[in-house]
């Protein structure tokens, strides 16, 4: 699954940004500005008999209303997982002194993106030994075979 080309929720449409009005639907995360930026789970939309949206925490609780224009509602973020490393070549850019080593991201909602981890020569140092001792913790586990 990637981000790419693809709002963070369906109820965004394809206008990300700041000037995008956020539409939550039933079933979405909200941060509820109002509360704090309390996270809260869309129970209820605006309409036959209600004027404002319902919202109740992700593992239950007391429920509690935002405005129908949802303005003191915002989309909440996937947080990221961990990161893979891409089967794909490193670069190095001899002007900037960096390295750049290609890698997925992956989010709690299952998504990823692809991005560049970019190492300083320091860092590429670090990383280069640090590499080398989970190697070696690897051969000690394995009993020194491969």
């Amino acid at each position: 699954m990637s981000r790419r080309g693809t709002p963070h929720q369906p109820s965004q449409g394809s206008q990300l940004g700041t000037a995008a009005p956020f539409y939550p639907r039933l079933g979405d995360l909200a941060r509820d500005t109002s509360r704090g930026g309390e996270i809260g789970v869309v129970v209820a939309l605006p309409g036959e008999g209600r004027n404002t949206y319902h919202l109740c925490p992700p593992g239950g609780g007391d429920k509690w209303s935002a405005p129908n224009d949802g303005n003191t509602l915002r989309p909440v973020q996937p947080q990221v997982t961990h990161v893979t490393p891409q089967k794909r070549d490193v670069t190095y850019d001899a002007r900037a002194r960096q390295g750049g080593l290609p890698i997925t991201v992956h989010y709690d909602d299952g998504g990823t993106a692809e991005s560049l981890l970019v190492l300083d020569p320091s860092q590429l140092e670090l990383y280069h030994y640090q590499v080398g001792r989970i190697l070696a913790m690897r051969d000690k586990a394995l009993g020194g075979k491969l």
